[in-house]
């Protein structure tokens, strides 16, 4: 599914759309910034095409564009993924593709606002992630945004020539409903 439209103070998460393929393929094409993703190669505008007409019918993931409000440019994508609608759970992901654009917040709001509609709007119980532990910042994003450590995965990435471990976070809608409640 695309996600709706979700507004933050910073950004805006909004359903991803063909005319921001050739900034997916200069992302994509960059490996420091999918060091510590799953995809690693460009992609062809084709298969773009494709991605977004499969994400756009599956039950399973939503998917966001990451857009600036001051000036709408296009920064990252997020995504919730796997969802188990039995079981009420999710996968998050996350990339800020530009770089420029790094350390500044815009992560942890977008997981912010995700995590909101993951609980509010989807009922679920639980949202996981994980993340290469060497991607400090990513991490640290999670950790702000409510996530706690749930686990180790030893050996779980080959990043730069060498095994890394994966660190496993999870919220749980109660944990989530009741820091909302400590912050207003």
């Amino acid at each position: 599914m695309l996600g709706p439209i979700l507004e933050g103070e910073r950004v805006r998460l909004e359903p991803p759309r063909p005319e921001y393929f050739p900034v997916y393929q200069r992302w994509f094409a960059d490996m420091e910034v999918t060091r510590y993703l799953l995809y690693r190669f460009p992609f062809t505008t084709k298969w773009e095409e494709e991605w977004l007409e499969q994400v756009s019918r599956d039950p399973h993931q939503v998917m966001w564009a990451i857009v600036l409000k001051h000036n709408g440019r296009l920064i990252g994508n997020a995504a919730l993924e796997h969802v188990d609608w039995r079981n009420r759970r999710a996968e998050s992901g996350i990339v800020i593709g530009e770089k420029d654009e790094w350390g500044k917040g815009y992560a942890g709001e977008t997981m912010r606002l995700r995590t909101r509609y993951a609980f509010r709007e989807l009922g679920l119980e639980t949202v996981t992630t994980r993340v290469v532990i060497a991607n400090a910042a990513s991490r640290r994003g999670l950790e702000r945004a409510g996530y706690r450590q749930a686990g180790v995965l030893r050996h779980h990435y080959f990043v730069d020539g060498r095994w890394h471990d994966a660190w496993v976070g999870e919220i749980l809608k109660d944990e989530w409903e009741a820091s909302q409640e400590t912050t207003r």
